[in-house]
């Protein structure tokens, strides 16, 4: 307990050293005082400056935690407890880092706003600051990216799958081959970023498309062997041998077109000369002996995948018989990393496909 109130000091002194500076950097803004847990007081920090005469407040509100959640939480508290003051005090919500989504929070709540990164918006009378920077701290960019890693990610795609389907952490668990715990930690962190919602019925994404975003931004290829081979087949002969061989397969599959070559199929958006698969090594067996694929070092016209992440192979469509695809989520994010004509047809796809209401 003792170790914790030592942290959640520090965080308010750095707090009060922070919108200190940023007012002592207007030059006609007189300072007077910033006080720490003011008397009587349901925030954490009463700053007191004076604007050519006339005394202002800011009412600042204190968090360890920038998520959105937690900063919708706050946001109504702090602007009653300003509301309290003569003259009324500006509302200001701080803490280590803002991302987008809750710096639009704070300015749907009519809050200014400020975190140790340096993004800042305060106005008041004939001042305005504002500050965007693209910083992250690595601790965020860290935990962002763990709800991408692949486990994760089994729960992600299945929830987008429906985005306006409720599930229960059992069920979710089941669809998703995923531990109860790692979904329940998924869970915590899409409400916590306001990506989905607890509803009577169970978890529901609530903003798919910022979640998508998001995934898409942090996106990177799945960890895998590529092999570059050239086969002789071309045309409709490739195409027909290549159906064969994945509709052959078991339940699971274990070999699908991937990325440009799955979008074909998807939404097609102009041919490329090469064919894309995802194979574990009984799949690209099984492509190899298909598509008579001979190594090859220049010239390559068949590229298979080969993920340690078996999860991909989970999350699968059919939009023709034989046609075994990575799923529009999965394709999108491939091609949202394949080059600038990846990138286009990756926002073809999810304007054909993915298209949420936000």
């Amino acid at each position: 307990m003792l170790k914790a109130n030592v942290k959640v000091k520090n965080l308010e002194n750095e707090a009060a050293e922070t919108i200190g500076a940023l007012l002592r950097s207007v030059p006609f803004v007189q300072t007077a005082k910033v006080e720490l847990r003011p008397p009587g007081s349901s925030f954490d920090i009463l700053a007191e400056f004076s604007l050519e005469g006339v005394r202002r407040l800011l009412a600042c509100e204190v968090k360890s935690v920038g998520q959105p959640r937690h900063v919708r939480a706050a946001l109504l508290q702090l602007r009653k407890a300003a509301e309290k003051f003569d003259p009324p005090a500006m509302p200001i919500f701080i803490a280590p880092y803002l991302s987008q989504e809750a710096q639009a929070l704070c300015r749907e709540f009519d809050v200014g706003y400020l975190d140790f990164v340096g993004n800042a918006r305060i106005t008041f009378d004939t001042v305005f600051i504002e500050r965007q920077v693209d910083t992250k701290p690595s601790a965020v960019q860290r935990n962002l990216k763990s709800i991408f890693k692949p486990k994760s990610a089994q729960v992600l795609r299945v929830l987008l799958r429906d985005p306006d389907r409720a599930w229960r952490v059992a069920d979710l668990s089941q669809a998703s081959d995923v531990s109860l715990g790692h979904v329940s930690n998924v869970r915590s962190e899409l409400v916590d970023r306001e990506w989905a919602e607890v509803t009577d019925d169970g978890l529901r994404l609530s903003q798919p498309a910022a979640l998508l975003d998001a995934w898409r931004d942090a996106y990177e290829s799945p960890a895998s062997e590529r092999i570059s081979f050239y086969t002789t087949l071309h045309g409709k002969s490739l195409e027909d041998s290549a159906r064969g061989a994945l509709s052959a397969q078991r339940e699971t599959p274990n070999a699908v077109f991937a990325s440009f070559s799955a979008a074909h199929w998807l939404a097609p958006y102009g041919r490329v000369p090469t064919t894309y698969f995802y194979a574990d090594s009984a799949g690209l067996v099984t492509l190899r002996e298909a598509l008579k694929l001979s190594p090859a070092t220049s010239g390559a016209n068949v590229v298979v995948m080969v993920p340690k992440d078996h999860g991909l192979f989970n999350d699968t469509t059919e939009p023709a018989p034989g046609v075994v695809c990575t799923s529009p989520v999965q394709t999108y994010l491939d091609l949202a990393v394949a080059g600038e004509r990846g990138a286009e047809a990756a926002e073809h796809l999810r304007q054909e496909l993915l298209s949420w209401q936000k």
